[in-house]
C-alpha cells in the first residue's frame, strides 16, 4: 500500500492547485465521450432441418448480443495543467437460442471504472501538449462472474503523456501499481502500460476512432493463478454522424490476456454496430475563486 502514497498525495492534494494564480482560466467541460447501445443479432429458422447441410449458416444457433456503454469525463483545463475525472461503465449479455436444447445467456462485458488524473503541460509537440501525469482509479463490476468473487482493484499510474491533440487525443507510457482486493487476501502487482486514443476524419460526418492499451505485469506480491501476465484491449469504430449528437458506428472490440496458471491465451472479439451519443459542453456556471 505504501507504493500508492506518491499518487495519492498528488491526486488528493490537487484541490490546493485550483487556487494557483494562472492566467486565462479555462472553463470546466462535461465530455460525454460515448453513450452507446451496441447490438448484433443472428436469427436462424429451421436449423434442425439443415443439420447436415454443408452451409453452416443454415444450422447455426440463433443469438442476440446487446451491450451498453457510458464513457464520461469532467475536465478542468488550465494553461499549465489539466485535471480530469471520469466514469466508464459497460455491461452486455449474449443470449443463445439453439435448435436443440434450452436457451441460455451469459455476460460478454461487465466493467465499472472510476478515474481521476492530473496532467502537466510542460512541452508542445505539433498540436498536442506533452508532460508527466499521475492517475488513480478504481475498477469493479456490476455482478460477479460465475463462481469468482467480484473484481475490486485500486490502480495508480504515473508516466509521460501526449494529449489534447486534434487527431491524437491521448498517447502515454506509464508505470502501473495495483492493489487487488478481489480475494479475501489482498495482493500487489506492478506493470508497465502503453495506451492511447485517437480519431481521424475521413470525410465530412465520418471519422475513424481507436482506443486501447497494453499492460504487462512483471512484479507480484504473491502467487494468484488467475492474475494476468499481460492484457491487450482495444476498440476501433467507423463513426458516421446522423446529426449533431448521434451517430451510427460499426465497431470491432478485442481483448486478449493470459493468466499465470494457464499456458493458453484467452481472447474475445466482438463485431457489431452501435448507436451512440457524444458531445462536449462548457460548464460556464462553475467558477474557481482565488483567495483574497
Amino acid at each position: 500500500m505504501n507504493r500508492f502514497i506518491p499518487v495519492l498525495t498528488l491526486l488528493l492534494g490537487f484541490p490546493g492547485l485550483l487556487h494557483a494564480k494562472e492566467a486565462g482560466v479555462s472553463p470546466w467541460k462535461a465530455d460525454f465521450r460515448r453513450v452507446a447501445l451496441e447490438f448484433s443479432s443472428t436469427e436462424v429458422k429451421n436449423a434442425k432441418a439443415y443439420a447436415n447441410s454443408p452451409n453452416s449458416q443454415l444450422s447455426a444457433d440463433s443469438q442476440t448480443v446487446v451491450k451498453g456503454v457510458f464513457d464520461f469525463m469532467l475536465e478542468y483545463q488550465q494553461p499549465y495543467y489539466s485535471w480530469n475525472n471520469g466514469v466508464f461503465m459497460e455491461y452486455g449479455k449474449t443470449k443463445l437460442r439453439p435448435a436443440d436444447g434450452d436457451n441460455s445467456s451469459s455476460e460478454n462485458a461487465d466493467k465499472i471504472l472510476l478515474t481521476s488524473d492530473y496532467n502537466r503541460k510542460m512541452w508542445r509537440y505539433a498540436d498536442a501538449d506533452v508532460g508527466p501525469f499521475g492517475s488513480l482509479g478504481y475498477q469493479t463490476e456490476f455482478t460477479a462472474n460465475n463462481d469468482a468473487p467480484r473484481q475490486k482493484i485500486l490502480r495508480g499510474k504515473g508516466g509521460i503523456k501526449l494529449f489534447n491533440g486534434e487527431k491524437v487525443k491521448e498517447l502515454y507510457a506509464a508505470l502501473v501499481e495495483e492493489l487487488d482486493m478481489t480475494y479475501s487476501r489482498e495482493d500487489m502487482k506492478t506493470a508497465w502500460e502503453v495506451g492511447g486514443r485517437a480519431e481521424y476524419p475521413l470525410r465530412e460526418g465520418v471519422k475513424f476512432q481507436f482506443e486501447g492499451y497494453f499492460r504487462d505485469y512483471f512484479v507480484y506480491s504473491r502467487y494468484v493463478g488467475t492474475d494476468f501476465r499481460y492484457e491487450l484491449n482495444f476498440t476501433s469504430r467507423m463513426d458516421v454522424k446522423l446529426n449533431d449528437g448521434f451517430s451510427l458506428a460499426p465497431y470491432v472490440s478485442y481483448i486478449q490476456a493470459q493468466s499465470r496458471e494457464s499456458k493458453l491465451k484467452g481472447s474475445n472479439t466482438m463485431i457489431g454496430i452501435a448507436l451512440s451519443f457524444s458531445g462536449t459542453f462548457d460548464l460556464s456556471l462553475i467558477h474557481i475563486s482565488e483567495p483574497t
